[in-house]
């Protein structure tokens, strides 16, 4: 059916090119897949959005691996990538790496993937050697590959990703491997353990060990590929292993989904509530269905404690919905533990929408989840921004799937997604107060803000590419940086970067707004401004500007250049360098205005700044 959807210029060809490349397991499929990408990108049926430059090096022999690797970044994750590769000699990384004029620095990747070899994970005392000796030899392993990391981020700026070590299959040395550390076994799982746990920030760890241990690991080894052609895995793992690392490339630029949207009935209970009444409904200890839902529940509410918000979207009375969550003693999830709880007879599309207006956030934050596949099917052509999952019938599958889906999988846990669900309702809180007033000067005045700017610090490097990289609509050039990236601002002395936190009387914001400036010998140019739309109209924006003047005095600069590249998604900034009092360039390219600092009065806020940058 693809090569007939591609020899037509079919539309659906992009949509089912992917279903069928998540489906596949075989190194086989995948490369023909991936051949028929090639052909549908010639005849433009396929448009990676970004091109990522990514030096591939390990132990290995790395064909197929790279195609497999640039084949899911072209087709799976949810923007897609052109994957310009560099791919190392074989066994030749640690050359490669200590050679700053290896062909990897040549390339300026952004995206180095180390994958070790293997043979250098192997305990070379005796199984009688004292613990200490064995783990100190573990941690020198570990510490020789992350220094490996450490020179090709330094040499490079890029993000690194590093694959550990899958566990051997075969019993050697029998029941004996579980009482020493120099066994095969558990010398691997420590050295991958000390690799997980001392990995700087930007080291991410594609976890080969869990994935041969998911697939099985006599499964994941093939010898005859590796004494033949020197293949890391057996052709399943290679297809796991390139499929995961496209996904954590893709992580370092996009953030995983903010939002789970739930149904009702059979999908956080079994039974119809207004049918069956709330002493009806399957939910706890007292049989194997409730048990597998009160589990689900379970795993929902753990989301929320590491960032994810919860709402509820059902086709249902709006009492008879809310009954269980007040009065069922075996409901793990309660009122508030939901952001957003919408249960009317309005069609679910329209409730999803309302439920991101409400929440300021866009709708590809969104992953929606019911047991009826009709209503999925609704939901994603009329809100085809929003990502479902279309639960099976055994409730005890649910975890699981979700878990599999890979929507909600964090490249890291900032305070603030700690603290989300928190934020949020004391965002409910602010809005009843004003809708409760008609004087926005004395609302603002009221809510005794205060706001701390600062330069960018070490700390915050997590939390700041994690706002340019999700930020979308208030954000003026939505470019996009790593970690790495990020850092390198620190060491430039053409480029200043810094954030504002804000709090009130109902809470702290926490850190929501980044800003990053170039500085020429007679202009400051304004390469991103972004901030998070939570504190639309509190006047954050006049105390950036303020900010962003006093930077361009210290520096005896009196020109202000500001930036808009325009995205489907950022039009509601469209006009703001206006509005600041900016001036549109009419010779430019671009939407470019410019700013006489010299001219500008400071813009008067209710918000008081504790601390600041200058």
């Amino acid at each position: 059916m693809l090569k007939d959807l591609l020899g037509s210029r079919d539309a659906r060809f992009g949509p089912l090119l992917r279903d069928e490349t998540l489906a596949a397991t075989m190194c086989d499929q995948v490369i023909r897949l991936s051949l028929l990408r090639r052909k549908a990108q010639a005849r433009g049926l396929i448009s990676p959005q970004k091109t990522i430059r990514i030096a591939v090096v390990g132990g290995y022999t790395l064909y197929p691996f790279v195609e497999l690797l640039e084949h899911y970044l072209a087709s799976v994750p949810f923007t897609t990538y052109r994957a310009d590769i560099f791919k190392g000699e074989y066994d030749n990384y640690i050359s490669e790496i200590a050679d700053r004029t290896s062909g990897l620095y040549h390339a300026a990747p952004e995206v180095v993937l180390l994958m070790p070899s293997h043979r250098h994970c192997q305990y070379m005392g005796h199984f009688l050697d004292v613990r200490a000796k064995q783990e100190a030899e573990a941690k020198t392993v570990a510490l020789q590959i992350l220094d490996l990391c450490h020179a090709a981020h330094e040499g490079t700026g890029a993000e690194v990703i590093v694959t550990n070590f899958a566990l051997p299959g075969h019993h050697d040395p029998g029941p004996y491997r579980t009482r020493t550390l120099a066994s095969d076994w558990n010398f691997r799982k420590l050295i991958n353990l000390e690799l997980g746990l001392s990995a700087p920030g930007f080291v991410h760890i594609c976890d080969a060990e869990f994935l041969s241990c998911r697939m099985g690991t006599l499964a994941s080894w093939d010898p005859r590929s590796w004494f033949e052609s020197k293949q890391p895995y057996a052709a399943g793992l290679t297809v796991q292993v390139a499929k995961e690392s496209a996904r954590l490339i893709s992580s370092l630029y996009h953030g995983p989904k903010k939002v789970a949207v739930l149904d009702l009935d059979n999908t956080l209970w079994g039974g119809v509530v207004a049918d069956d009444g709330l002493d009806g409904i399957e939910v706890g200890d007292t049989s194997p269905r409730g048990e597998a839902f009160k589990a689900f529940q379970q795993y929902l509410q753990s989301l929320t404690r590491r960032g994810v918000l919860l709402a509820v979207c059902s086709k249902n009375d709006h009492a008879r919905a809310v009954e269980p969550f007040e009065h069922h003693p075996e409901m793990v999830l309660r009122m508030k533990d939901f952001t957003s709880f919408k249960a009317n007879w309005q069609p679910k599309s329209e409730n999803i929408r309302l439920i991101a207006k409400e929440l300021n956030l866009g709708l590809d934050s969104f992953v929606f989840i019911d047991d009826n596949p009709a209503e999925v099917e609704i939901v994603r052509q009329f809100v085809p921004e929003v990502e479902c999952l279309a639960l099976p019938p055994d409730p005890a599958e649910y975890v699981g799937l979700v878990q599999d889906s890979h929507y909600f999988e964090p490249v890291r846990i900032t305070k603030e997604d700690l603290e989300r669900a928190i934020q949020y309702r004391q965002e409910v809180e602010r809005k009843e107060l004003l809708a409760s007033v008609t004087d926005m000067e004395a609302y603002l005045d009221s809510l005794q803000m205060e706001a701390r700017i600062g330069e960018f610090q070490p700390l915050d490097v997590p939390r700041i590419a994690q706002l340019i990289n999700k930020s979308n609509q208030f954000n003026l050039t939505t470019r996009r940086r790593t970690d790495s990236q990020v850092r390198a601002i620190f060491s430039d002395p053409c480029q200043f970067g810094f954030t504002v936190r804000l709090a009130d009387r109902f809470g702290d914001y926490g850190l929501i707004s980044v800003v990053i400036l170039k500085a020429a010998a007679d202009e400051v140019e304004i390469d991103t401004w972004l901030m998070s739309c939570r504190v639309l109209k509190r006047q954050v924006e006049d105390e950036v500007l303020n900010q962003i003047v006093r930077f361009a005095a210290s520096r005896g600069i009196g020109r202000i250049r500001g930036v808009y590249l325009p995205t489907a998604k950022n039009a509601m900034v469209g006009d703001h360098y206006l509005q600041m009092g900016f001036t549109p360039l009419s010779d430019s390219e671009r939407s470019e205005f410019l700013l006489d600092a010299s001219l500008y009065q400071p813009r008067p806020t209710k918000i008081k700044v504790v601390e600041k940058a200058l």
